[in-house]
């Protein structure tokens, strides 16, 4: 079990195709967190996704006027009948309200034992309500937690829990690098920075500059890897560069090509100090022509060379 953040110096970047993910969460009829955020989210990453349900909630934008727990029966019934059929390897648990739902999914993982489980605690809703009893989170602590890949702790405010459906975000990011062969410490890692790329106003893709925007970032991150070319990018969303700018302008006050250069700016920093790879082997693994190209271009975004940047960092 990891409770983050720390990093493994081990980085492999042979993408696999991504397995399927089970969420394991409550309903929001809203779309903006539940189970209905994680598929949209996972579903926008490239992955797949598939759910059973805890609660179904009676809500809307201003909050959430009533719970239906389900029983444990009808819990284990659903995960079951999904780990038989499609053997997800990747599980993403989410609200959890009754103890004995948490012990009927604690004795599926025993028997399954899935490759990871991620788990997103949903204590309290975004207007601070507690969703979820003292007593039930005992039993999670102790049934629950030590069968999890992934704990993602409380504490860590790198992102606004005031902002509905991050904490879903987050793990559901995770869930899917973890899908497609990323070790934990780089599924983190990566599902940070993904998000960082979306917007302070982010809310779930409403409109068609939100949408189209969370798309080209999903595109970014599938691709950035071999192409920084703006270009390439329009043509896989089937706009026009020049209309493609517009919208990053407008949702988040950048240039589609400064995104790019900035997600690939943070994978080279990664790889040089959390991962700890060569200068050269990271010129290969992204795309570079050679180790003085990487490093100009390095140096123009960051002020100084990788090789400065490292032992800085390094110190």
């Amino acid at each position: 079990m990891i409770f983050f953040i720390s990093f493994a110096p081990d980085f492999l970047h042979q993408h696999k195709m991504s397995t399927p993910i089970l969420t394991i969460t409550g309903s929001d009829g809203t779309g903006i967190s539940g189970v209905q955020a994680d598929i949209r989210f996972i579903h926008e990453l490239g992955g797949e996704a598939v759910s059973a349900i805890t609660s179904i909630t009676v809500q809307n934008t201003l909050g959430i006027q009533h719970f239906y727990d389900l029983p444990a029966e009808i819990v284990r019934q659903q995960v079951e009948a999904i780990v038989n059929d499609l053997q997800p390897q990747v599980i993403k648990i989410g609200l959890l309200r009754r103890a004995d739902v948490v012990e009927a999914l604690a004795d599926v993982l025993r028997r399954y034992k899935p490759q990871h489980v991620v788990y997103a605690p949903v204590l309290h809703s975004s207007k601070g309500e507690l969703l979820v009893a003292e007593t039930v989170f005992k039993t999670i602590e102790k049934l629950l937690m030590p069968l999890c890949t992934v704990v993602l702790a409380a504490k860590d405010v790198t992102f606004d829990p005031r902002r509905h459906g991050q904490a879903n975000q987050l793990g559901s990011a995770v869930a899917y690098y973890l899908s497609i062969g990323e070790t934990a410490a780089e599924a983190m890692q990566h599902a940070k920075v993904y998000l960082s790329q979306n917007p302070a106003g982010y809310t779930g893709g409403n409109s068609r500059s939100e949408e189209l925007y969370n798309l080209f970032v999903a595109s970014v991150e599938q691709y950035f890897r071999h192409y920084a070319d703006v270009t390439f990018y329009a043509e896989q969303l089937n706009v026009s560069p020049r209309y493609l700018g517009q919208v990053t302008r407008r949702v988040s006050g950048r240039s589609p090509k400064s995104i790019i250069d900035e997600r690939i700016v943070t994978e080279v920093a990664a790889m040089l100090t959390a991962f700890h790879c060569p200068l050269k082997e990271v010129a290969q693994r992204l795309g570079f022509s050679s180790q003085a190209h990487l490093s100009r271009f390095f140096k123009k975004h960051k002020g100084v060379s990788p090789t400065e940047y490292q032992h800085k960092k390094l110190q």
